[in-house]
C-alpha cells in the first residue's frame, strides 16, 4: 500500500505501486482536472504540484511519491480565487480547457518559486503544449496574476454564474423536455 498526501489528505493507495499518478489520481480518487495528454510528460496536461515541484504526473509512479505532498488543480483554490486562476479567466485564455489545469499548476509552481519571474524564466519553467494555440495570451495572464499576487490589481473573475466549484465535478441530472 502506498501512502502520500494529496490536496491536504491522507492517501492510501492499494494499487501496483508503479501505477502512474496520473492514473491513481483520475480513476482512484476521481480529481479528473488532471489531464492525459500525450503520456510522455511532453505536453504537460498532467502537470501537478509535488512538494513544490512541477510535475508531469504520468511519469511518475505513486511509490515515487511515498510520503509527499501533492497538490493537484482542484486543491489550488477550491473557489478559483488563485491569482493564476483569477488571471486566466481575466484574460480569456481559455479555449477549449484541456491543457488550463496543467499550465496553472505549472504557472503557479512558478510564481511560488519566484513570484516575479524574468521571460526567461517563464519559457524556461512553462513548457506545456496547447494545441489551440492561446500562447499570445498566456504570457499576459502570468503577468496579470503577478500584480493580482502582489495586490497592485484585483479582478473579478469567478466561477461561472450558477456553479459552485465543489459542485463543477458532480453528475448533473438528465434535462428533460421542458427544459
Amino acid at each position: 500500500m502506498t501512502a502520500f498526501t494529496v490536496n491536504g489528505r491522507p492517501i492510501r493507495y492499494r494499487m501496483d505501486p508503479a501505477t502512474p499518478l496520473l492514473w491513481a489520481l483520475r480513476d482512484a480518487s476521481n480529481l479528473t482536472g488532471t489531464k492525459y495528454g500525450c503520456g510522455t510528460g511532453e505536453c504537460g496536461a498532467c502537470i501537478v504540484d509535488i512538494d513544490g515541484e512541477a510535475v508531469a504526473s504520468c511519469q511518475i509512479s505513486i511509490a515515487d511519491c511515498e510520503g509527499r505532498f501533492v497538490t493537484t488543480i482542484e486543491a489550488l483554490s477550491p473557489d478559483r480565487s488563485h491569482p493564476v486562476q483569477q488571471a486566466w479567466a481575466a484574460e480569456q485564455v481559455t479555449q477549449c480547457g484541456f491543457c488550463d489545469p496543467g499550465m496553472i499548476m505549472a504557472i503557479s509552481v512558478l510564481l511560488k518559486k519566484s513570484p516575479n519571474p524574468t521571460d526567461a524564466e517563464i519559457e524556461a519553467a512553462i513548457t506545456n503544449i496547447c494545441r489551440c494555440g492561446t500562447y499570445p495570451r498566456i504570457k499576459p495572464a502570468i503577468r496579470r496574476a503577478i500584480r493580482i499576487a502582489q495586490g497592485e490589481e484585483r479582478v473579478a473573475a469567478a466561477p461561472p454564474p450558477g456553479i459552485r466549484p465543489r459542485d463543477a465535478a458532480r453528475a448533473v441530472p438528465a434535462l428533460t423536455p421542458e427544459d
